[in-house]
């Protein structure tokens, strides 16, 4: 199986979905692609247990456009151009769009985006829910 894990800026929240998938799924054939859309943000989620990273838009859109995989990981502002502090283009945000895999989208409640019914919701209760859905089609 075969999991990109898309993040910006430093990556905190990819490093933490992909320490979180590489704990849960120890025992399962798990490739884990981090695209970052810097360097720095690519680096931590390497470091933090994916198999190999990609960054910036040229490597994120190629990659997406030539590979086959399983399943999108990424907070909501890669949706959108000019998402997570301008760093996502409209390139990456259609790249993600049209790719034909299960989108596991983070719904955080930043810029001004507000997804009803989500109040409520902790980010970590979020990623283990992504995290069990992916394990439950591991199996």
């Amino acid at each position: 199986m075969k999991i990109a894990v898309i993040d910006a800026q430093g990556a905190g929240l990819g490093q933490t979905i992909v320490k979180k998938l590489r704990k849960e799924l120890i025992d399962k054939e798990l490739q884990i692609i981090a695209l970052g859309t810097n360097t720095l943000a690519t680096s931590n989620m390497v470091r933090a247990g994916a198999n190999v990273g990609l960054s910036g838009e040229r490597a994120i859109c190629t990659f997406l456009r030539t590979n086959e995989i399983n399943g999108i990981v990424c907070p909501i502002g890669v949706l959108f151009n000019g998402g997570i502090n301008g760093e996502v283009t409209s390139m990456i945000s259609n790249s993600i769009f049209q790719t034909a895999c299960t989108k596991y989208i983070l719904p955080l409640q930043k810029h001004n985006i507000y997804i009803p019914g989500t109040r409520e919701l902790q980010i970590k209760d979020i990623i283990d829910e992504i995290v069990l859905d992916i394990k439950n089609k591991t199996l």
